[in-house]
């Protein structure tokens, strides 16, 4: 008992539960220069993309804002790699719009029972059920998800009001409603899109950083660098200030966030229930409305990093407290954190500051940020998520698997689960199917060599067994038979009875079956199940000898053609 308690306490066993325990001690005043570049560069990328996200969760813009800083905390002390920042991001606040019913309380309840199960996860090491949704899958529910909120801020780009947020009434709406379109709103929105657009072609038309260059070149290079990186907090300052300016000449040119709770958020409990006209409702009847998406949050929150689970359920349980919704690792602030040279966690640090001094002191200003604004930074950073390249690549590789990425993808603009839900279905079948049928190569040299290309699980047996009956008992005459079981790694009792009934009808047709190639543990299991009649060779070229003597095998070796590729089919 007491080495167990010494184990569980032990300095190696700490540093994998913190950490942060492993880089801390070779911390330098270099990492901590880098570490505050890039947390702060993160930080101004956050603040107005968190602005933006809290409008795709349907949630007051301060909601975003309070998403966004505990994740850089929290990662601080258990994320294990130096770039990956954990917030708000357009995926999973379109999926807080789609079960929180564009309530606060849902939304901060949703985070805790996601960190909750996340951490549940990531303790149990379940998150092999991650690996069940293919890549196709993953594709077509972030295609979807990212036409489904560049849309959905078109209407922000017009300056239209009152448009469902259903995606197919949302375009009919859209469009019906398009002669209102305020024409401030479309001006800055286009101008604000363009601006982003060539903010970044600038900063990737940079040359690596070079020493060897000019200084006033160089201090030209880092201010365009800085303002690529940091353009989102760019455009959204420069489009308030343009709406600042015709404000205050009480001209109303643009429709405009309005007004932001003031302060940093209460440390509370998340409430479990909900105040409603008619009554109140309880935390049962909150679980019944959250309905898939206890199921769906959490699994999507996963696909990034199945690797800091429990940072992302802590993250979530803790933010809870501070009234978030649930988030995720940001791939596009990742990248943010990556490029501007960040040495450890800590840069998050620097990031949860600046969001805390944002929600501090400059909640008021809020006020004047344009819709259209924080529209452009959405459909900005939704483009690179939005990837039909899939399509090509997938038809040039595996075109069945054009079959799950199609049902995720038109199946999500319905309803996320189902369509979430029919991918898998459709990529789990396709992945039966294989394992139910497998590959069969037949070689004829007199002797029929049988070679499994895949395992024989459960599925199999009785279809393989039926091949061999099929095409080898039915010739005339039959032919000794070699079964190459290379491949097999793994049995069950299934495949064992399977292989009995297989050598027993063999023996009654008089005909020679036998097995090579076992690997050791198989051939342990069968001999431990007493099969009568089972012959095994450690090679198939041996099982040959044994039939055929050793002149057969040497005069098969020295042909031209190699030993498994004369007279062979596929079959499968």
């Amino acid at each position: 008992m007491v080495s167990v308690v010494r184990q569980c306490c032990s300095y190696r066993t700490l540093k994998r539960r913190l950490p942060i325990l492993a880089w801390l001690p070779q911390y330098s005043f270099q990492w901590l220069r880098m570490d505050l570049l890039a947390g702060v560069t993160v930080g101004l990328t956050v603040v107005p993309q968190a602005l933006a996200y809290a409008e795709i969760a349907g949630l007051p813009v301060q909601y975003g804002l309070y998403s966004s800083f505990i994740g850089c905390f929290v990662y601080c002390f258990l994320g294990t790699s130096k770039d990956i920042t954990l917030g708000p991001t357009a995926i999973m606040s379109l999926l807080v719009a789609s079960y929180a019913c564009h309530d606060p309380v849902y939304a901060v309840l949703l985070a805790f029972l996601c960190g909750c199960i996340q951490l549940t996860m990531g303790i149990l090491h379940l998150g092999f059920l991650v690996d069940f949704i293919s890549y196709p899958v993953i594709k077509g529910f972030t295609s979807s998800a990212a036409l489904t909120i560049g849309f959905g801020q078109v209407k922000n780009i017009l300056g239209l009001c009152d448009i469902p947020r259903q995606f197919f009434r949302e375009v009919y709406y859209t469009f019906h409603n398009i002669a209102e379109t305020r024409v401030g709103d479309l001006v800055l929105g286009l101008v604000c899109v363009f601006l982003l657009v060539l903010l970044k072609m600038m900063k990737n038309q940079l040359p690596e950083r070079s020493g060897h260059q000019p200084f006033l070149n160089r201090v030209c290079s880092n201010i365009v660098r800085f303002t690529g990186t940091a353009r989102n907090a760019v455009v959204v300052v420069a489009a308030s200030l343009v709406a600042y300016s015709f404000e205050s000449q009480d001209q109303h040119v643009f429709t405009l966030t309005g007004k932001a709770a003031r302060g940093l958020p209460p440390f509370r409990l998340p409430s479990f229930s909900d105040s409603v006209s008619n009554g109140t409702v309880c935390f049962t009847e909150m679980l019944q409305n959250f309905g898939a998406g206890l199921a769906v949050v959490p699994l999507v929150g996963f696909l990034e990093s199945i690797a800091i689970a429990k940072a992302f359920g802590s993250a979530n349980i803790l933010g809870s407290f501070l009234s978030s919704y649930p988030v995720t690792g940001s791939f596009g602030r990742t990248a943010v954190n990556s490029q501007t040279g960040v040495r450890s966690p800590a840069g998050g640090i620097a990031t949860g500051v600046v969001v805390l001094l944002s929600l501090a002191f400059l909640t008021p200003l809020f006020f004047y940020i344009p819709k259209a604004a924080l529209a452009a930074v959405i459909i900005c950073a939704v483009s690179a998520v939005f990837d039909l390249r899939i399509v090509a690549v997938l038809w040039r590789v595996k075109r069945l698997d054009l079959l799950p990425f199609l049902a995720s993808f038109l199946g999500c603009f319905w309803e996320i689960q189902y369509g979430i839900l029919a991918g898998i279905a459709l990529s789990g079948t396709i992945l039966f199917f294989n394992i139910a049928r497998p590959e069969i190569k037949i070689s004829d040299y007199g002797t029929v060599i049988v070679q499994l290309q895949s395992g024989l699980n459960f599925p199999a047996v009785e279809y393989v067994c039926d091949q061999l009956y099929q095409r080898l008992l039915e010739a005339s005459p039959p032919s000794s038979v070699i079964l190459d079981c290379l491949h097999v790694s793994s049995i069950d009792y299934t495949t064992v009875n399977g292989l009995r009934e297989l050598i027993q009808t063999f023996q009654r047709k008089k005909v020679c079956l036998l097995f090579s190639n076992f690997q050791p543990k198989i051939l342990s299991i069968l001999t431990s199940a007493e099969i009568e009649g089972l012959r095994h060779f450690d090679s198939t070229e041996a099982a040959l000898r044994h039939l055929h003597g050793d002149d057969y095998t040497h005069n098969l070796e020295e042909s031209e053609e190699p030993l498994l590729n004369r007279h062979e089919g596929f079959y499968s």
